[in-house]
């Protein structure tokens, strides 16, 4: 008899539809019931794997909220779990959101005192025990419309002790200590969403996604000799396919609309029947080799509001002396996105737009000397640099921050930045636009106090003073406005609210909930 491995995941959502996810331990026909009615989808098989995703559709004159809803494998109820509060469809209010939440950086370790002393609290799970506390569980302004997870959201190369353990049992073979293949990834993803709490507030509240390079691998894509290396190495290929193919099945495939997948030739391929593991393996080599061959950045209208995903690692531009941080079809599509009517834009970016404007200074100089500006030593030394001290953000790629800069100015409208990362949190304001660059990062995995020190020294202390020199040494032009850290930063593990329209919140564990750091009215 099937079981449910993951899920369910109320993932894609608008004002008439949701779509709800689901990983199973063999073939079966899902249904999810609902309000009286009940909807279903054959799953499809990937490297052994049982997989589908059924469309809610037409719901809008059964109101906001269905209060519960129940998941069946073959007619056998597999769902809600016991003891927890009944998951619901949450559709989004026509006029666009109240309230989004947002983070990223989130390893996946127990929660004993040992991995709470290393790790700390993790914070999407004392804020799904927040929603199901009878002082929270169905209040209407504490409740979010829709959940970012903004990269990183799995480890491949730095897995847990358990996820060694699965390793291990299985193969002796390099890499030793990081994910190797598609098995390996379901099982991460498997260990990172399993915790019953974090469980349930998947599958109520409606979630979009993009990775960073962690769900990869650290650096991913940082340059040109960093792809050539990891060319180079016997089992990087296997690794990326795994990868790339691992993020479509538990991660793209929720964030595109039902009418999209419709239309998605891959979706129909795994749907014809028998193990889609070899179509799947191919499209991910070609997005690998050929970023053009896919879209992963997608945008949703959310009434008032355009939300952007942007994928900031697989459409890099890595060609020495014209980097960008996206090629030219993704910035053309970019632009686009852009353009499109809405009172403002939130743009999601794995990495932060707006730096600690030193740290920036910095980017740009290693760039310019990655590039040659200073000879072939200076080449080689920078290089070395840049991914020993991941000098890969917006800034490092000087050209494709400018365009956007001015982008932004002449869209005319709030824009608002959503970003993680840099494992700590803080909020920037372009001094002569209305841009906003609000940074949530880790969920859970704190740097350690010695790193944070030296964070707080080099970044906003050393680097505030050399930064701008060097990049004027290096002969790099000044940016096209200004800005500055106005809050912040906060080092400790943290998820943000951003209250529609103009009110960011950071949130840290306390207790079997969730206590503010601070919060922000934008101007």
């Amino acid at each position: 008899m099937p079981a449910l491995v993951l899920g369910p995941m109320l993932r894609y959502a608008d004002s008439r539809s949701a779509s709800i996810w689901v990983e199973t331990s063999a073939p079966c026909t899902v249904a999810v019931e609902a309000a009286g009615r009940a909807y279903r989808s054959p799953t499809f098989t990937v490297h052994g794997h049982h997989y589908a995703i059924v469309d809610l559709v037409d719901l809008v004159e059964l109101g906001q909220d269905i209060d519960s809803y129940t998941v069946r494998l073959d007619d056998e109820a597999v769902w809600p779990l016991e003891g927890r509060p009944p998951s619901r469809v949450r559709l989004l209010p026509a006029e666009g959101p109240r309230r989004l939440a947002f983070g990223s950086c989130r390893t996946s370790v127990p929660h004993d005192p040992a991995y709470v002393l290393t790790h700390g609290h993790d914070v999407l799970r004392a804020y799904a025990r927040a929603l199901q506390s009878p002082e929270g569980k169905w209040r209407e302004g504490e409740w979010p419309d829709l959940l970012l997870l903004l990269g990183d959201q799995v480890y491949a190369d730095s897995p847990s002790p358990q996820m060694l353990e699965f390793i291990r049992a299985r193969r002796d073979t390099a890499p030793r200590n990081e994910i190797a293949d598609f098995e390996e990834y379901a099982e991460l993803y498997r260990q990172a969403w399993s915790d019953p709490d974090i469980r349930w507030l998947l599958s109520t509240v409606p979630t979009a996604m993009i990775f960073d390079d962690h769900d990869l691998r650290d650096d991913w894509n940082t340059s040109q000799p960093w792809r050539e290396r990891m060319a180079r190495t016997p089992w990087w290929r296997r690794r990326v396919v795994a990868g790339l193919g691992a993020y479509w099945i538990y991660q793209h495939l929720g964030n595109m609309s039902p009418d999209e997948r419709a239309a998605d030739p891959l979706l129909r391929t795994l749907g014809e029947g028998g193990d889609g593991g070899g179509a799947l393996d191919a499209f991910a080599e070609k997005a690998d080799a050929e970023p053009g061959s896919n879209r992963w950045s997608y945008a949703r209208d959310l009434g008032h509001t355009r939300l952007v995903m942007v994928d900031t690692r697989c459409a890099r531009q890595l060609t020495p002396g014209d980097r960008r941080m996206l090629d030219p079809e993704e910035w053309a599509w970019l632009q686009e996105q852009v353009a499109a009517p809405a009172e403002r834009l939130v743009i999601g970016s794995s990495i932060p737009f707006l730096l600690p404007e030193g740290v920036h200074g910095v980017q740009n100089w290693n760039e310019a000397l990655c590039d040659g500006r200073w000879g072939p030593l200076a080449r080689r030394l920078s290089e070395a640099f840049r991914q020993a001290f991941d000098l890969e953000h917006w800034a490092a790629f000087r050209r494709s921050f400018e365009d956007l800069a001015r982008l932004l100015v002449r869209a005319g409208r709030p824009v608002l930045i959503l970003s993680g990362d840099v494992h700590y949190s803080y909020l920037a304001r372009a001094d002569r636009a209305p841009v906003h660059q609000i940074v949530c990062s880790p969920i859970r995995n704190p740097l350690s106090r010695v790193l944070r020190w030296a964070n707080v020294v080099t970044q906003f202390g050393l680097a505030t003073l050399v930064g701008a020199g060097l990049a004027r040494l290096a002969g790099i032009p000044r940016p096209p406005f200004r800005w500055r850290v106005t809050k912040g930063p906060w080092f400790q593990n943290a998820l943000a609210t951003l209250t529609f329209p103009d009110v960011v919140t950071w949130y840290e564990a306390a207790g079997d909930g969730v206590r503010r750091i601070d919060s922000v009215q934008l101007r």
